[in-house]
């Protein structure tokens, strides 16, 4: 009978949570736009929400006009030679083993290309790899296949699962963000330096929010790590990025970026049903 008794109380204290949950996802979205999610048809970046982000994307593009200058440069090269010394304008071939300045030429300037390369590269692999203090420290955890979070310095820690179909409404989200929408999301402060502490339980896991710029495989036994301070309201959406077992593409991740007062009453009301 006790078993019993306590068994009711905690279904009845989990339909509470879990209620309570979908009427503050519901809340948060109505006030929230979402931006960082991929569109049917498109191709390129989605908008930039971080300096990151904008860094990536710029890098991106400065390496695409350099390959395609040398792409060009090297097309137009080969069809000089294929016109200019094919056999029927050549019909005696030359007979040179050795070009001296060609040698020199052919092997400094890819060499000036990877230091012009490296040198506008590294600063942004520099940036994302040196993990400033961070004002919200989050633990994340891959499992086989959702996401657990841990607030670190907060005691708040909730487990994070694809929504189905017909769970999308409830939660306040549309039938378009089928397998990027979570029960739970990850919320953070616009403006605030999060600091994300990665591992997996099982498998390696990749924690990815295309938007901010960040990608950190979550690898178990190792603690990895990954910081961003987003710079616009909005939901973000992301999925484990490593192949990881049989529902990989099951496993989506959701974050968002709320004002400070919304954040703080997300973080009061999330402290609640932590017990904290």
């Amino acid at each position: 009978m006790r078993l019993n008794t306590i068994a009711t109380s905690l279904w009845a204290s989990a339909g509470l949570i879990l209620a309570g949950a979908s009427a503050s996802a519901q809340d948060v979205n109505q006030e929230l736009e979402i931006i960082g999610a991929p569109t049917l048809g498109e191709i390129g970046f989605q908008p930039a929400a971080t300096e990151l982000a904008r860094d990536v994307q710029w890098l991106d593009g400065m390496l695409l006009v350099l390959i395609t200058a040398i792409t060009l440069f090297v097309t137009a090269l080969m069809i000089w030679v294929f016109v200019r010394y094919n056999a029927k304008a050549n019909p005696t071939p030359q007979t040179f083993t050795h070009h001296s300045l060609l040698e020199v030429a052919w092997t400094i300037i890819p060499i000036v290309i990877l230091v012009v390369i490296g040198a506008f590269s590294l600063p942004v692999l520099f940036k994302q790899q040196e993990i400033p203090q961070g004002d919200i420290t989050i633990k994340v955890t891959g499992y086989q296949w959702y996401w657990g979070y841990e607030y670190v310095d907060d005691g708040v820690a909730f487990d994070s699962f694809m929504l189905a179909r017909d769970e999308l409404e409830e939660f306040g989200y549309s039938q378009n963000e089928y397998r990027l929408a979570t029960d739970t999301a990850v919320v953070v402060p616009v403006g605030a330096t999060i600091v994300m502490q990665l591992t997996g339980a099982d498998v390696i896991h990749s924690w990815t929010i295309p938007a901010f710029g960040v990608k950190q495989d979550a690898v178990p036994g190792r603690l990895a790590q990954l910081w961003f301070a987003a710079e616009k309201e909005g939901i973000f959406f992301g999925q484990c990025s490593e192949l990881c077992g049989k529902d990989h593409a099951y496993m989506p991740i959701t974050v968002k970026v709320v004002s400070q007062e919304t954040y703080d009453a997300w973080l009061t009301e999330a402290k609640e049903i932590n017990g904290v």
